[in-house]
C-alpha cells in the first residue's frame, strides 16, 4: 500500500494556469495544481529584483575575514572551521554533494515537486541571499518537467529536509540522476541540456539557502489537505448510503440536533449525510409503527461527528500551512534591514505536529468506515439482509474476505498514527540534538491517506451491494446515482461469488478519481 500518487481530484478537473510565485503566499491549491497537474511556476518581476537587493548583502560578506555561518564557514558541528575565501564556492558544492545521501525507494513525482516550488518560494522572498540567476535556473528546472531523483529516507526534519533537498540542487548543479517529463530515469546533464538549461555553479551561501527548508513536509501536507477534504466529501457519501442500506433513520442528521453542539464540521457532515438520504424510498419503507428500534449503533448515528471532526482538524492543518506557506526558511537569512542572521526556523516542529494529528483522524475515520461495512455483513445485525450479502451463503461467501482486507487496512492506519514527532534522534555531534521527524510524519501520512481511499471504496462497494438487495424498494436519487456509476463500471452487483479483487480495485479508482462525490453531487448540488 503506497503512499497516493493518484489522489482525488475533486469535482471539478484541476486547472493548469501559472502560478506566481514571489507575489505573495502560495496558497494550497496552488502548490497542487504545480506538484500534481503540471502548472508552470512564474516568478513575480518584484519578487527578482528583491533577490537581486539581497544578494548584494551576501556579495559584501564573501571576502570578509570575520566568519559568517554559511558563507565563510563549515556546517552543523563543523560551523566552527573558517573557510578561506579560495574555497569558499567548493564548500557550496561539498555541501550538496555530501547532504546528497538519501537512500530506499524513489519519492512520488508529485512531492519532488511540490518541494521544488516550495523551495523556489522561499528563494523568491529574497531573504536568502541567492543570485537571480540560480533561482532561474530552479524555476526553469521544474517548468521543464525535470524531476530530481528523491529518495524515502535521509530527512530528520530539522535543518531543512536536507537530503531530499540536497538531490535537487545536485541535479541543478548537473550532477546526480533525474526523471524527464515523460518519467525516464536519466543523469542531470542529459536531462538539463535537452531542456536548455545550464548547469548552475554555485557561489557563496548558495548550497546552504537550496537545502536548508521544510519544503518536502510542506509539500506533502499541502497534498494531504487537498486529499482528505475529497475523501471525506466521499466517506459522507458512504455513510449515507450504509445508513440507508442498513435500514437506518436520518432523523439524528437534522440540522437543529447539530445546532446543540455547534462543531462546524459536525454540521457540514450532517447536511451532507441528509442531502444524500432524501427522498430515499428505503427509508420511507420502515417509517412505521412496526419499526421497534428506538436508534441505530455508533457508526452509523454518530458518523458526522466523527467525520466532522476530522474535518475541523484538517481546517486547523490548513491553517497552519498557510502560516508555512508564507514563511521564508533558510539559515542565515538576510533580515529586511540587511543584516545575515542565525536562526531556528528550519524546525519542522509545527509541520510535523500538523501531519501526525491528520493520521490520527484519517485512521478513526477509516475505523468507523469498516465498522459500518462489517454491520451489512452480519446477519444478526443487517436487519434482513444475506449473511455476507452472499448470493447462496454457505456455499457463496459473499462480501466475508472484502471487510477482512478493509480490517487489515484499518489495522496499519491505527499503527501509522502513532506520531513521528514525539521521537528525536540527535544528529551532527550532538549539534542538532532535537529533530522534528517531520518527513517521516509526512511519509506515513501519505500511506494512510491511500489506506483511506481504499477503505472508503470498500464501504461503499459493500454499501451498493446491500442496498441493491434492498429491491424493490428504491434509494435516495442521489444514492442511486451512486450505485449506478459502480454497477456500470462493474462493481457491486448481487450475484454468486465471483473474483473480488478487480471490484475493490475499480471502487478505490472511483473514489480517488472523484467519480463518486460527482455521481452524487448530479443529484445533490456541490457538497462540502
Amino acid at each position: 500500500m503506497d503512499g497516493m500518487s493518484s489522489a482525488p481530484s475533486g469535482s471539478a478537473g484541476p486547472s493548469r494556469e501559472p502560478v506566481t510565485v514571489g507575489r505573495g503566499p502560495l496558497t494550497i491549491d496552488e502548490v497542487v495544481r504545480v506538484a500534481r497537474h503540471g502548472a508552470r511556476a512564474v516568478l513575480d518581476d518584484d519578487a527578482v529584483a528583491e533577490v537581486r537587493r539581497t544578494r548584494a548583502v551576501v556579495r559584501g560578506l564573501a571576502d570578509d575575514a570575520e566568519p559568517h555561518y554559511g558563507v565563510s564557514t563549515g556546517f552543523g558541528a563543523l560551523a566552527t572551521r573558517h573557510i578561506p575565501v579560495a574555497l569558499r564556492r567548493q564548500l557550496q558544492r561539498s555541501l550538496v554533494r555530501s547532504h546528497a545521501a538519501g537512500s530506499g525507494p524513489e519519492v512520488e513525482r508529485e512531492v519532488v515537486r511540490a518541494l521544488m516550488l516550495l523551495r523556489i518560494s522561499t528563494l523568491a522572498t529574497g531573504r536568502t541571499g541567492i543570485r537571480e540567476e540560480t533561482l532561474l535556473a530552479y524555476v526553469a528546472m521544474l517548468d521543464a518537467g525535470i524531476t530530481p531523483v528523491v529518495h524515502e529516507y535521509g530527512s530528520l526534519g530539522c535543518s531543512g529536509d536536507l537530503a531530499p533537498l540536497a538531490h535537487c540542487a545536485l541535479a541543478l548543479m548537473g550532477e546526480g540522476e533525474v526523471r524527464d517529463a515523460s518519467g525516464v530515469r536519466m543523469p542531470s546533464p542529459q536531462a538539463l541540456a535537452t531542456a536548455g538549461i545550464s548547469p548552475v555553479e554555485l557561489e557563496e551561501k548558495e548550497g546552504l539557502a537550496l537545502i536548508n527548508g521544510t519544503d518536502g513536509m510542506l509539500g506533502m501536507l499541502c497534498l494531504a489537505i487537498a486529499d482528505l477534504r475529497e475523501l471525506l466529501v466521499v466517506s459522507d457519501v458512504a455513510a449515507a448510503m450504509s445508513v440507508e442500506g442498513l435500514l437506518g433513520t436520518d432523523d439524528v442528521f437534522a440540522a437543529d440536533l447539530h445546532e446543540l453542539r455547534p462543531q462546524p464540521g459536525q454540521s457540514v457532515s450532517a447536511a451532507n449525510i441528509r442531502k444524500v438520504m432524501a427522498h430515499s424510498a428505503i427509508r420511507e419503507s420502515h417509517r412505521t409503527e412496526a419499526c421497534t428500534r428506538v436508534q441505530d449503533a455508533y457508526s452509523l448515528r454518530c458518523a458526522p461527528q466523527v467525520a466532522g471532526g476530522a474535518r475541523d482538524t484538517v481546517d486547523h492543518a490548513s491553517r497552519v500551512a498557510g502560516w508555512e506557506l508564507a514563511s521564508a526558511v533558510d539559515n542565515p537569512v538576510v533580515t529586511m534591514d540587511g543584516r545575515l542572521e542565525s536562526n531556528g526556523n528550519f524546525h519542522g516542529a509545527p509541520v510535523a505536529y500538523a501531519l501526525d494529528f491528520l493520521a490520527i483522524v484519517a485512521a478513526d475515520v477509516a475505523s468507523m468506515s469498516e465498522r459500518r461495512t462489517d454491520r451489512f455483513l452480519d446477519a444478526s445485525r443487517s436487519n434482513g439482509l444475506p449473511p455476507f450479502l452472499a448470493d447462496d451463503p454457505g456455499v457463496d461467501s459473499g462480501q466475508m474476505i472484502a471487510q477482512y482486507t478493509q480490517a487489515a487496512i484499518v489495522s496499519e492506519m491505527k499503527r501509522l498514527a502513532a506520531p513521528a514527532s514525539v521521537d528525536s534522534i540527535p544528529s551532527s555531534a550532538m549539534q542538532e540534538d532535537h529533530v522534528s521527524m517531520g518527513w517521516s510524519a509526512a511519509r506515513k501520512l501519505r500511506r494512510s491517506l491511500d489506506g483511506l481511499a481504499r477503505v472508503l471504496a470498500v464501504e461503499v462497494l459493500t454499501a451498493t451491494r446491500g442496498i441493491r438487495l434492498r429491491a424493490p424498494l428504491t434509494p435516495a436519487p442521489a444514492t442511486g446515482a451512486v450505485v449506478d456509476a459502480l454497477v456500470s463500471a462493474g462493481a457491486g452487483t448481487p450475484g454468486p461469488d465471483r473474483w473480488l479483487s478487480p471490484e475493490i480495485d475499480t471502487a478505490y479508482r472511483l473514489v480517488t478519481d472523484g467519480t463518486i462525490r460527482r455521481a452524487a453531487e448530479s443529484v445533490t448540488g456541490p457538497l462540502t
